[in-house]
């Protein structure tokens, strides 16, 4: 079992910035691969970013490159959301998730979620 517990969501205007904290607790967080994802109003759940169990390498949706960032610290149990130059589409709530063995995109194959941390962009 691995619990999840995101932070750092909050109001935030247009351009600016937010870093998100997914702290996990149970079993070896370095056995995971860990994931951000984000759920708007009305829409389905969407990808974000993913990190590979040791943090060597990631993987951004086309939406948020260049823009976000997603790096983990395995001594502390914790993944990031680093996010620069937010605009009005990024308004959701975003969710970490861990998936044990490899990166995926796809939310249905990870194991584990957190309960979410709500995200606006306002103009």
């Amino acid at each position: 079992q691995v619990q999840l517990v995101e932070s750092g969501g909050g109001l935030v205007q247009t351009g600016g910035s937010l870093r998100l904290s997914c702290a996990a607790s149970g079993r070896a967080f370095s056995m995971y691969s860990m994931g951000w994802f984000r759920q708007a109003p009305g829409k389905e759940r969407e990808f974000v970013a993913t990190i590979t169990r040791s943090g060597g390498s990631t993987i951004y949706s086309d939406s948020v490159k260049g823009r976000f960032t997603i790096s983990r610290d395995n001594a502390k149990s914790t993944v990031y959301l680093q996010m620069t130059s937010l605009k009005s589409e990024d308004t959701a709530v975003y969710s970490c998730a861990a998936r044990f063995v490899g990166v995926s995109r796809n939310p249905t194959e990870y194991n584990y979620w957190g309960q979410g941390t709500q995200v606006t962009v306002s103009s």
